[in-house]
């Protein structure tokens, strides 16, 4: 195992002890520097961290270079407190532009739809009812869902004792 192998899984390592996602750079990060290893750099350098993230077999309009750059430069940081010679890539270097979805927007009929299904489908009186109600307070608002669970506030007097949490 090289040394900057070795330096990847140490970082992987404190990345995940600090409790940060680690999914694109656990499978990307051993790839970068299996290439670093593969041109014989010993440290992480502006050209190769762009030679690697703008390999060609990333699909033109995808996001895959960014989220190497990304990655590459992640782990450049990290290394540049272990290696002066270190040079860590500039944010904005590949840019990604995320596509936008346009939203679909329910009919009333749809809408309806979902209340009928919500109480008819759930047999749980009190779930049927929340469903319901949050189904009828998106459409009317426009709020986002998590906007709406969030944004619901249980205001109980102290004295009431409650077994379960809401949220």
């Amino acid at each position: 195992m090289s040394a900057l192998a070795q330096r990847a899984e140490d970082y992987l390592r404190l990345r995940n002890a600090l409790g940060h996602e680690l999914a694109e750079a656990v499978r990307l990060l051993p790839r970068f520097v299996a290439y670093l290893d593969s041109i014989g750099a010993t440290t992480v350098t502006l050209d190769a961290a762009l030679a690697w993230a703008q390999q060609p077999d990333a699909a033109p309009g995808s996001n895959l270079r960014a989220k190497r750059m990304t990655v590459a430069r992640g782990f450049a940081r990290h290394m540049a407190g272990v290696d002066p010679r270190t040079q860590v890539p500039p944010l904005g270097l590949i840019s990604y532009r995320k596509q936008w979805r346009p939203p679909f927007i329910y009919q009333r009929a749809d809408v309806e739809l979902l209340m009928t299904h919500a109480v008819q489908g759930i047999r749980d009186p009190l779930r049927a009812a929340s469903h319901h109600t949050l189904i009828g307070l998106l459409a009317a608002t426009g709020m986002r869902v998590g906007e709406a669970l969030v944004g619901v506030r249980v205001n109980v007097p102290s004295h009431v004792r409650m077994n379960g949490v809401c949220r």
